[in-house]
């Protein structure tokens, strides 16, 4: 499972032209499935891919909520170690502020931009102005749900931004790999999943959104597939591909 990853993280960075040559590239590891199959299709990507460049692990410590224990990233800093990628983890009171002080009832968009400004600084201070996330094809397709839903636009995150307020590039390798294969991944390889002690985690709109769409597919089997080759073609910013291919998630059998 983990070379059909490689394999499909490959395409997907050809596709969009997300790697240049000298690149060094942030992967913000959290230490879900997600991160960490990026960092381990990236860091064996830049062993033979024609362009050279270098992978960096950045890990952002949330901090702990109501006095608890701090997240233990001791298998992640030993999965970076045998990999050969430089390892950081950047310390914060991020989950303290939200659900401690503010008791922030919708604390998803406020988390996720304290912890985008958190990496951004911490990368940018280190000379590094690309950073790979760990996006995969259902997080676009919940993505489109959630803004026609909730916003009533057609829109998503794209596979390749690039931020003018602050220089950095966002990438996301992992668009053509399914929740499903990752998951499969981690725990076939297996990778060191650390435990998210969030709050918030598994009662989020996304989450609704998630469970729709796994409800809508038991009579569309293939809906995520053709709602991913219609976001090709709509008009989405940075979202066609150099060259159209065939999309490889109708290939991959799933037991939801």
């Amino acid at each position: 499972m983990l070379n059909r990853i490689l394999s499909y993280t490959r395409r997907c960075v050809e596709d969009y032209d997300m790697i240049q040559a000298g690149d060094r590239i942030a992967v913000g590891v959290s230490g879900g499935k997600d991160s960490l199959a990026l960092l381990v299709a990236l860091a064996k990507l830049s062993e033979f891919y024609p362009l050279p460049f270098t992978v960096e692990a950045f890990t952002l410590d949330m901090g702990p909520v109501d006095g608890g224990p701090r997240m233990d990233f001791t298998p992640v800093a030993e999965l970076c170690q045998s990999l050969g990628v430089p390892y950081t983890i950047l310390h914060s009171e991020i989950q303290h502020i939200i659900f401690d002080l503010r008791k922030e009832k919708n604390p998803c968009s406020m988390c996720a931009k304290m912890r985008r400004g958190a990496l951004h600084n911490a990368i940018r201070e280190r000379g590094i102005t690309k950073i790979a996330l760990g996006h995969h094809f259902d997080d676009a397709v919940e993505t489109f749900f959630l803004s026609l839903f909730y916003e009533g636009r057609l829109s998503c995150f794209q596979p390749v931004t690039y931020l003018d307020r602050t220089g950095i590039t966002q990438i996301r390798p992992l668009l053509y790999c399914s929740e499903w294969m990752l998951r499969r991944a981690a725990e076939t390889v297996p990778l060191p999943v650390v435990f998210n002690p969030c709050p918030a985690d598994g009662a989020t709109k996304r989450q609704e959104v998630k469970e729709l769409i796994r409800s809508l597919s038991k009579q569309y089997p293939d809906l995520r597939e053709r709602v991913f080759s219609a976001m090709q073609r709509l008009p989405l910013p940075a979202w066609g591909p150099k060259e159209h291919r065939r999309r490889p998630l109708a290939e991959e059998g799933r037991t939801e």
